[in-house]
């Protein structure tokens, strides 16, 4: 579980396009110039979306391998669910994942570091 300030998230969700990408990439990964296509957007639109998705951690990305040998980024949601939540007089977002054990681990040994 992690939390994020609600206006930053909703800023983010609350973008047209970002809430088509996370919709088409929520069913399936793909790659950019596929998002391009299926959610009809321009592809500096997509990147600039995906950069502010990931900034919010709501996606993850990943390199794949082409049958020609090419490599290319593909994005995916990594949540389930978000819960907007009043917590002493100020609004949350929790933001729930379904990771294994070792990512949680690592999430939470990143975030210590961090501090």
């Amino acid at each position: 579980m992690n939390r994020r300030g609600i206006k930053e998230v909703l800023d983010t969700i609350g973008d047209e396009h970002a809430r088509q990408i996370l919709a088409a990439i929520s069913r399936k990964p793909r790659a950019a110039k596929e998002l391009a296509e299926e959610c009809d957007l321009s592809l500096p639109t997509v990147y600039r979306r995906i950069e502010d998705l990931k900034e919010q951690d709501l996606i993850t990305e990943r390199t794949q391998i082409a049958d020609d040998g090419n490599e290319y980024n593909v994005y995916q949601s990594n949540f389930e669910s978000t819960v907007i939540s009043l917590e002493d007089d100020e609004y949350q977002v929790r933001v729930y994942r379904d990771d294994d054990l070792s990512s949680r681990f690592s999430q939470l040994w990143d975030e210590l570091c961090a501090e």
